[in-house]
């Protein structure tokens, strides 16, 4: 196809087009266009500072008590967020926002000081209408962070989502190409029990929750969250069969050896290269950014006004193998990774996105830098590969999970965090930081202030 045209088409259904025409241009808003959300002291050079709010980590603080969000809101307000995103689908798949379409939270697993406890939800108050009252009242933006292509999770206190309470959403789980065999996800040790993303009824099923998170009229923004693939090994199915030789116009002699082989699960090329392994995963990556245009284009059906975002990490180069492309149109993939197609480029989904939040997760002592594993790097490579995409562009570290080798000590991790801010927001468009559990449990609201107050002193 002629990559000009080709690129024209990536926003251009003609059921969707007055719609998808505000699914990130890239451009700054106009009367026509999207309009800007953001706070009067968010605009101009004032650079947005994210963070991000995990349903399952802070249960045990914000179930049942609008005290305790009134209480961490004003603290992230009080060190310099402006905008807040609260988690309203965590990984069981369950919610925590009004919808017909699937069942509330009633429990989710956390870590307390008594170990890993199941904490319940007995409040009847909305979770997610609590945090854009409260986040308003403070000047905050709400976005509702929602892990998309989930439909349950187990643990040691037991399996829990639709996927276990609804033999037709079960069938929907993701096959997974093991070293066994090909085998349901629902019989394996993962955690997270991922849908196929390739499967009408799943992307139907998920666009039907988010119309309804849409609904909410104050809501600021959605980011989806896990909206890719479980990993290399998802999705073998005999339906994602079927639609990929669809795709290439062949029948495969060899399934899953054609594409890749058993039990693969290993970053690069396989040697020798089945012949289909390459337009895998152009094709994997062609769902996922199908998905977010139809997502975004239903998002906004519901309300013109409200972002559409995303949350990728920012290990673009091995992001391959959960099939999303979080790049622009523009960027050619293939000249620079050896395992894209010349047509991969055309699925980079940044254009349909109004924010993206890049995870920076770099370790304590690789704030600064110019390659991956570096925060800095990070940031700076994601803002080139999503140039003319969304308007926000926002990455940064997680300040919890970096240093799993207890390498540093806790001073160097607060200074981490404190530098991390004016770094990562001054190589793209914002500050994104994961997550608010790791800032209470360490109590490092003072070191993300002081990196907030030099970015802003910096900004006058």
């Amino acid at each position: 196809m002629n990559r000009t045209i080709a690129n024209i088409l990536i926003c251009s259904s003609m059921a969707l087009a007055p719609v998808l025409l505000s699914c990130g241009t890239g451009e700054e808003p106009d009367t026509g266009g999207f309009p800007s959300n953001l706070p009067e002291e968010t605009t101009g050079s004032t650079k947005p500072c994210f963070i991000w709010i995990d349903a399952a980590a802070n249960f045990p603080d914000f179930a049942n008590s609008r005290s305790n969000v009134i209480r961490d809101l004003t603290k992230a307000a009080e060190a310099g967020f402006t905008d807040i995103v609260v988690d309203v689908r965590p990984t069981t798949g369950d919610v925590l926002f009004k919808t017909d379409a699937c069942d509330q939270v009633e429990w989710l697993g956390a870590w307390t000081d008594n170990g890993y406890e199941k904490i319940t939800r007995s409040a009847t108050w909305d979770y997610l209408q609590c945090f854009i009252d409260e986040g308003h009242k403070l000047g905050l933006r709400v976005y509702a962070a929602f892990n998309t292509f989930v439909g349950g999770n187990t643990s040691s206190l037991g399996g829990v989502g639709v996927v276990y309470r609804d033999d037709n959403m079960r069938q929907l789980a993701t096959m997974l190409n093991t070293s066994s065999g090909i085998r349901s996800i629902m019989d394996t040790d993962n955690s997270a029990k991922f849908f196929n993303p390739v499967h009408p009824d799943v992307q139907a099923y998920l666009i039907s929750l988010l119309e309804d998170l849409a609904a909410y009229q104050d809501l600021d923004g959605i980011i989806l969250d896990r909206g890719r693939f479980d990993g290399l090994q998802s999705d073998f199915s005999d339906y994602t069969r079927e639609q990929f030789e669809s795709y290439v116009g062949k029948t495969l002699a060899n399934w899953p050896e054609d594409v890749m082989p058993a039990g693969w699960n290993e970053y690069g090329i396989p040697d020798p290269e089945p012949q289909y392994f390459r337009k895998w995963l152009e094709f994997r990556a062609k769902t996922i950014h199908d998905f977010m245009e139809k997502a975004c284009g239903s998002i906004k059906a519901v309300n013109p006004d409200i972002d559409f975002g995303v949350y990728v990490g920012g290990w673009y180069g091995t992001y391959y193998d959960v099939g999303v492309n979080w790049a622009s149109p523009t960027y050619d993939t293939s000249r620079y990774y050896p395992w894209a197609t010349e047509d991969y480029m055309d699925y980079g989904y940044a254009d349909h996105t109004d924010v993206m939040l890049i995870g920076a997760y770099a370790s304590p002592g690789r704030v600064e830098g110019s390659t991956e594993w570096t925060m800095q790097g990070f940031c700076t490579l994601a803002k080139e590969k999503t140039a003319g995409g969304p308007r926000i562009l926002a990455g940064g570290p997680d300040v919890g999970n970096w240093d799993t080798d207890n390498e540093y000590t806790q001073e160097q991790e607060n200074q981490a965090v404190r530098a991390s801010v004016k770094v990562c927001a001054d190589a793209c468009d914002g500050y994104f930081l994961f997550d608010m559990i790791h800032l209470k449990k360490a109590d490092q609201w003072s070191y993300v202030k002081a990196g907030i107050d030099e970015l802003r002193a910096s900004e006058e």
